[in-house]
């Protein structure tokens, strides 16, 4: 039997009972096919709904310039109005420009032979009183920063004087670029943003003022072709005026930002309306405090008597409507209005506030001010990590701007036939991008350099310094730097700058003796504190020799 079988296998015989496992389990797997096919259906039906459908044909296209124009002016007006708005954006610029930055370039003229004094261009471009007012100045950056958050968009013109390579720069209105012409094969690489603005016309002759609609191009800082001409169409092209365009939240594909206050503002709204819906209901609420229950005649005598004006104290002429007695009847009834089930916290509406800090990326502990039930120091100093990893990402996004700036100063430096610089510039073949080689083998690096957000112990960083200056290998014009910033002194570029001569580090050789109470005179004088040199000498205390056996000021101790 066993023989036949497995003949009957080899021909291709099978039984019938496997023939039907086998028969059920196709229609199994046909089944379910069917339910995969029909789900896909279901979701691809789904899919066709005209609010999604809506949502990804929105997603797929930008925001027209009216709208654009519109969500800045909300934005604007709630960053002013709205205390969670305003409060949350002036965290992001704490975060961001609340310790200041230090913005220097490596080549400062005292290293090699033939080094070009870059720092000296920089720090005049970085310290014009125009260029502070409107870009590099603490105010500025504050300004810069909230525009940020209500604009999405910032644009820094560049106006360049062809002769010295001097350059002003300016923040032109986010809702005067009406488009951004891209490089028809990219994208991504745009050459002009289109301006459109109105100016006020005065007739000499008349005097009327008359407003007038001016249009012009402004190439990108990044956008130099070896053919550039006057006029696109009919439109000027104003080639010495580069703009940069600095945004935020742009999606890709979009040319335009989005502000960091437009997905906090609805939520913004429905808290302030949640407070003032508790408000009222605690106003309803104080309004009576006390039920009286009365029969008959007697209801109609006590509200007789709540109608009269309440009574007097005697002594002082003032009315008893607090704390007064209630005299009433027997089958009358005075009680408090009980408050357990009309009581509404109004940390109840905590959740809304928690969405606004959501979408400005700052702890909801820092945008109320408040730690909540919790009170937790530890749960507000958790929630403080991501903010500061998001407001490290915003403070990259500054020091890119910055130095691109920067570059754009250098190449007009040494472009202008009176600049201060000298240097090759070379435009890359392939790219078209220009590149500038300083003479002197001079570096042109920009460094921008924000303290930490965290809160180091001081005590430590010094000794990691001074543990690093040990090894040898660091300069010690950059253990000053290290060290000043770590005690958080301002400005200490300054500082190092003066230690450094000729290339060489200038040692100190002491505290001055007696120089101290001449330097605090100065320094309230309003006049440098530096200018105090070192106080007299006492005959006992002669110059320093340079003999390190020596041992100056000490007259007891003989020398060896």
């Amino acid at each position: 039997m066993a023989v036949g079988t497995t003949i009957a296998k080899r021909l291709g015989f099978v039984p019938a009972a496997e023939v039907d496992e086998l028969r059920r389990d196709v229609a199994v797997a046909n089944a379910n096919t069917g339910l995969v096919a029909e789900s896909l259906t279901d979701l691809e039906r789904q899919m066709a709904e005209p609010g999604w459908v809506r949502f990804a044909h929105l997603t797929e296209m930008e925001f027209s310039a009216t709208g654009l124009i519109q969500m800045r002016a909300i934005c604007r007006l709630m960053s002013i109005a709205n205390p969670l708005v305003k409060r949350g954006l002036n965290l992001r610029s704490a975060y961001v420009w609340g310790q200041g930055v230090e913005i220097t370039a490596r080549a400062n003229g005292q290293g090699s032979d033939g080094e070009q004094d870059v720092q000296a261009v920089v720090s005049a471009f970085l310290n014009d009183d125009g260029n502070m007012r409107a870009v590099t100045g603490a105010a500025a950056r504050d300004r810069l920063e909230h525009a940020l958050g209500t604009d999405g968009d910032l644009f820094i013109a560049h106006f360049t004087r062809p002769l010295t390579g001097q350059v002003q720069v300016r923040v032109i209105a986010a809702d005067e670029i009406t488009e951004v012409i891209s490089n028809p094969e990219d994208s991504s690489e745009p050459w002009f943003y289109r301006r459109v603005w109105h100016v006020n016309a005065i007739d000499q002759q008349s005097g009327i003022v008359s407003p007038q609609q001016q249009e012009r191009l402004y190439p990108c800082v990044d956008y130099r072709p070896r053919v550039r001409p006057r006029k696109l169409g009919l439109v000027d092209i104003a080639w010495d005026t580069p703009l940069l365009h600095v945004d935020v939240n742009r999606p890709q594909g979009w040319k335009r930002g989005v502000p960091d206050a437009y997905a906090a503002i609805p939520w913004a709204r429905a808290y302030k309306e949640f407070l003032e819906s508790w408000a009222g209901l605690m106003h309803s609420l104080a309004r009576f405090a006390w039920r009286l229950t009365a029969k008959g005649n007697t209801k109609a005598q006590a509200q007789a008597r709540l109608a009269q004006a309440p009574q007097r104290d005697p002594a002082t002429g003032r009315a008893l409507d607090v704390g007064a007695t209630a005299i009433t009847p027997t089958d009358a009834t005075l009680e408090a209005i009980p408050k357990s089930g009309a009581t509404i916290d109004a940390e109840s509406g905590r959740p809304l506030a928690m969405m606004v800090a959501a979408a400005l990326d700052v702890p909801v502990t820092m945008l109320l001010s408040d730690p909540g039930q919790t009170g937790a120091r530890a749960v507000a100093e958790t929630l403080d990590q991501p903010t500061e990893l998001a407001m490290g990402q915003r403070r990259d996004l500054w020091a890119a701007a910055y130095q691109r700036i920067l570059r754009y100063v250098i190449t007009e430096a040494v472009r202008a036939p009176q600049g201060p610089l000298q240097g090759v510039i070379k435009r890359d073949p392939w790219t078209g991008q220009e590149t500038v080689t300083l003479a002197g083998d001079t570096d042109q690096t920009i460094d921008v350099v924000f303290p930490d957000l965290d809160d180091a112990d001081v005590a430590k960083v010094v000794q990691a310094i001074k543990a690093a200056a040990d090894t040898g290998t660091v300069p010690p014009e950059v253990v000053l730097r290290l060290l000043l910033t770590a005690l958080g002194v301002r400005d200490a570029d300054t500082i190092v700058e003066a230690m450094v001569e000729d290339g060489d580090f200038q040692w100190p050789t002491g505290p001055p003796l007696g120089g101290g109470q001449s330097a605090a005179d100065l320094q309230r004088a309003g006049q440098d504190p530096a200018g105090a040199g070192p106080g007299p000498m006492t005959p006992d205390d002669p110059a320093d020799d340079g003999d390190p056996n020596a041992n100056d000021g000490n007259p007891d101790q003989p020398k060896e």
